[in-house]
């Protein structure tokens, strides 16, 4: 396994929409054990391929309090969405900004998992924002986009201000 660089926001790889897996091989579950690692080492609860400029349809994700439950979800799809869910995020590409996002409360997924086998699922609370927060990327879209025009202005600001100091 190895840790993956994670692209900063604004950068325009974010903004690749990511292509379906043809076949889940021997690549793509390396694939998955190496975001599952950089993921937990960054620390954050999901990751999206495009976010470490893999431009696959592949998210891995563990909303638990103690790593127990990793889930991987190649070439998901929601299927239906149910009503409204306000609530802080926070993205590991858009490190240290938290925003207020409004996703559906309950949605219903479809996917391969690591067998290549498809399955579905139905999610609420956070696993349902984790899901809709990296399926996001797998579209060629970052959380902050949903924010006004005025909060992304100051966020890309920061950001900025936080390069230049680490640089």
């Amino acid at each position: 396994m190895a840790l993956l660089p994670i692209l900063r926001y604004p950068d325009p790889r974010l903004h690749i929409k990511a292509k379906p897996v043809e076949a889940v091989d021997a690549g793509i579950k390396k694939l998955v054990a190496d975001m599952f690692e950089t993921m937990y080492a960054a620390p954050g609860i999901g990751l999206a391929a495009t976010q470490v400029d893999v431009h696959k349809r592949v998210l891995v994700l563990d909303v638990s309090e103690d790593k127990s439950q990793p889930m991987a979800f190649i070439n998901p799809e929601i299927l239906s969405r149910e009503g409204e869910h306000i609530g802080e995020e926070g993205c590991l590409s858009v490190p240290g900004i938290y925003e207020t996002v409004k996703r559906s409360e309950r949605i219903k997924v479809r996917a391969l998992n690591l067998d290549g086998e498809p399955f579905e699922l139905e999610a609420d609370g956070l696993l349902s924002v984790c899901l809709q927060h990296e399926i996001d990327p797998l579209d060629g879209k970052v959380f902050v986009e949903y924010l006004s025009r005025l909060k992304l202005s100051r966020i890309k600001a920061k950001l900025a201000k936080q390069a230049r100091i680490t640089a």
